[in-house]
């Protein structure tokens, strides 16, 4: 086993878990997931069935990551932070079941800070940054930073998770990547 596992956690038939990964205490992951290398799961995290999780992910405590929903590689889910799987639960009305949930895809690098909720259905663009307690109700594009409720876009980030500041030609660089971005129609790209 190339992977830690503490004690206090269940892992169900079918998994599999990358090389490096760490789970930390009272965390269940169910059947059919896929966990990348090098991935930390905090504690008290819950992992649906069939999710994917990508590689160097960090999961932090107390976060269920539904059915539907998927976390490319690099992700970041803060403390408490909340994944949804169906748009319309009603207990009397039980939706269980892949055919009910509505796919959630977190791009590479983002960040989704503590007691946020992403709704589903939504793209979370890549090395966007989700503030913590934001409410994320529409998909939020590449290197966006993101606060409040609902959501609203308030600046750019870079891939480093430093905030840019364009100049009035639209061009920003972030000291801490050595990277250039270009802010464009309302999008950042980064330069090549």
């Amino acid at each position: 086993m190339n992977y830690f596992i503490h004690e206090s956690s269940y892992v169900d038939e079918k998994v599999e878990i990358g090389e490096g990964t760490k789970v930390w205490h009272f965390t269940h992951i169910q059947s059919n997931s896929k966990i990348g290398k090098n991935c930390v799961l905090g504690q008290n995290v819950n992992i649906g069935n069939n999710v994917t999780i990508g590689n160097f992910v960090k999961i932090q405590n107390n976060v269920s990551v539904y059915e539907g929903v998927t976390l490319e590689d690099y992700v970041f889910c803060g403390p408490s932070m909340v994944f949804t799987n169906i748009i319309d639960p009603r207990s009397k009305y039980p939706q269980v079941g892949s055919k009910y949930y509505i796919k959630t895809i977190v791009k590479e690098g983002a960040s989704l800070g503590a007691n946020s909720t992403i709704l589903c259905g939504i793209t979370i663009g890549k090395y966007s940054f989700i503030g913590a307690g934001a409410v994320i109700t529409k998909n939020v594009p590449d290197y966006a930073l993101v606060i409040g409720n609902p959501g609203k876009i308030v600046g750019w980030m870079s891939e480093a998770g430093q905030k840019l500041n364009f100049d009035s030609n639209g061009n920003a660089f972030c000291s801490k990547s050595n990277k250039k971005y270009r802010l464009q129609n309302n999008l950042v790209e980064e330069v090549l």
